[in-house]
């Protein structure tokens, strides 16, 4: 017959497993409603940043964002840290494009009308940074 057989590996990967799921983390933040008015200029959110230390020395690995427009309206809309900027491509959705930056850094949307289009509100901006 065949005996139970102690896996000598099995601490190391326990040990390994624990260090990931303290590794990772992630922050949430929202900032204020946005007017933007303009076609040639960016209206820009306030910050939006993480309120603790334990993003600080960790990297980005996804950020997820929303926000609400008016029915019927679009914006030319973009994520930006300053690393970087990312297109949104829509009123929600993910990115792994600012993967690799630090996660401490603020965040913040940047929205510009199109053409034609009458001056609006942007609601509910809202991020969903995951690190690790």
């Amino acid at each position: 017959m065949y005996g139970r057989r102690r896996c000598r590996a099995w601490p190391l990967l326990l040990w390994l497993v624990s260090g990931m799921a303290q590794a990772a983390g992630s922050w949430v933040e929202r900032a204020p409603s946005l007017h933007v008015g303009l076609v040639d200029r960016e209206a820009i959110s306030a910050p939006l940043e993480s309120h603790g230390q334990s993003a600080a020395g960790r990297v980005i690995g996804d950020v997820r964002w929303r926000f609400q427009l008016p029915p019927g309206s679009t914006v030319a809309a973009r994520l930006c840290h300053p690393g970087g900027c990312v297109p949104l491509s829509g009123q929600r959705g993910m990115t792994r494009a600012l993967a690799g930056l630090a996660a401490d850094a603020p965040l913040r949307f940047r929205f510009a009308l199109k053409a034609g289009q009458a001056p609006l509100s942007v609601e509910g901006l809202q991020v969903i940074v995951n690190y690790r």
